[in-house]
């Protein structure tokens, strides 16, 4: 027969499937390392919680946070832009870096939203990139009675006494727009440019590697598992055009865990911390710097706990004071979760007017937030 003339390809090597290789850790050396940063996220997390102002620090958290990550990959972005643009309210065209920061701040939000092990699926990693739905979307069909006027939910011939005929439809309708592809007048899709993407490196490949690296190290340690998934992230590459994932996944591995429940400021941390990691340290040294990076972002965590409980305190004393139906606690509690506000900021979230703004700033005294700008117009205030 014909096969049987065929030569073997005895020098093609076989096909094995690709493995990200774990690093072997000497646990007896960094069992109580990784014990002492655990200690000090739970500590951070209890404090949030029984302090009533996680929503708060979490909210500003967020925001500065996407800020922070701009800044690491090289781009400036002020604060300010972003919760104006957050808001709807902004005060310029907005540009690039302002958009991707945005893109940034709604990926943590969407980490947060939805359960802590859904960020680390496949379908996580597709919403958090934009390529799939977002939190809070369904697929399929809606519960509940169908819109008479829908044609998906009564498609034609379906009250037919010919049970086929819906069916033959859908193919006939199959065939009508393969024969329009074919004929050129439906244009294929295009391909990425090499011009932007590496037409050799296989991102599909490289995120099953990703995630199948955090299931392989799902019963390691929490902080040991954040950080060889953040290594790992880093040696695969993933993403590049979207540098924020890394740190906002490897948080999303410290919640999965249940060693916190809020999504920690990695990215301050790493810039505070002094570990910048080049590709040449060994696993050791990785792993002790992605635990001095959490320690950084822990301590920041408690230094901004700190100042939005004092400045809850000074305001309270005023917002005792005032009627029942009075907006000034509302104004406290926007104060409590942004890092800036304005005036028709203000105006807009609570529905009063700039004035009434002004009067509640003017009623607050010496309780009032710091001024950040130092303008007499277009001011902005804030707790620093």
């Amino acid at each position: 027969m014909a096969f049987r003339d065929r030569e073997p390809d005895w020098d093609k090597p076989p096909l094995v499937a690709r493995t990200y290789a774990l690093p072997d850790l000497p646990w007896e050396r960094i069992a109580g390392r990784l014990e002492q940063v655990a200690i000090a996220v739970l500590r951070l997390d209890a404090r949030l919680q029984a302090s009533g102002l996680s929503a708060g620090w979490q909210s500003r958290c967020d925001l500065t946070e996407a800020v922070r990550a701009l800044i690491l990959d090289g781009q400036l972005v002020d604060v300010g832009d972003l919760v104006l643009h957050d808001a709807g309210m902004d005060v310029r065209h907005p540009t690039h870096e302002l958009t991707r920061a945005a893109t940034a701040l709604r990926a943590r939000r969407t980490t947060l939203i939805r359960p802590a092990p859904w960020p680390l699926s496949i379908d996580g990693l597709s919403a958090l990139r934009g390529i799939g739905p977002l939190a809070g979307e369904e697929r399929g069909t809606p519960k509940g009675k169908p819109d008479p006027d829908d044609e998906a939910a009564y498609p034609p011939f379906a009250h037919d006494a010919d049970p086929w005929q819906a069916h033959f439809a859908e193919i006939d309708a199959l065939l009508e727009r393969t024969s329009i592809l074919l004929a050129g007048e439906t244009p294929l899709p295009k391909r990425r440019s090499p011009l932007v993407y590496d037409a050799e490196v296989d991102e599909a490949e490289h995120e099953d590697l990703w995630l199948d690296v955090v299931q392989r190290t799902s019963p390691w340690p929490a902080v040991a598992a954040a950080a060889i998934a953040w290594d790992a992230w880093l040696d695969l590459n993933l993403y590049p055009r979207q540098p924020w994932l890394e740190l906002i996944l490897a948080s999303a591995t410290l919640r999965s865990k249940g060693l916190t429940t809020h999504l920690l400021p990695l990215a301050a941390g790493f810039k505070q911390s002094k570990f910048r990691p080049q590709g040449r340290e060994g696993a050791l040294e990785k792993l002790e710097g992605f635990c001095s990076v959490v320690e950084e972002a822990v301590a920041i965590g408690h230094k901004d706990l700190d100042r939005l409980i004092l400045a809850r305190e000074l305001m309270s004393r005023v917002t005792a004071r005032c009627r029942s139906s009075s907006k000034l606690p509302q104004l406290v509690d926007l104060f409590l979760s942004r890092p800036l506000v304005t005036v028709p900021l203000a105006a807009k979230l609570l529905r009063v007017t700039p004035k009434a703004v002004d009067l509640m700033l003017a009623q607050l005294g010496g309780a009032l937030p710091r001024e950040l700008t130092g303008r007499s117009r277009y001011r902005a205030w804030g707790i620093v």
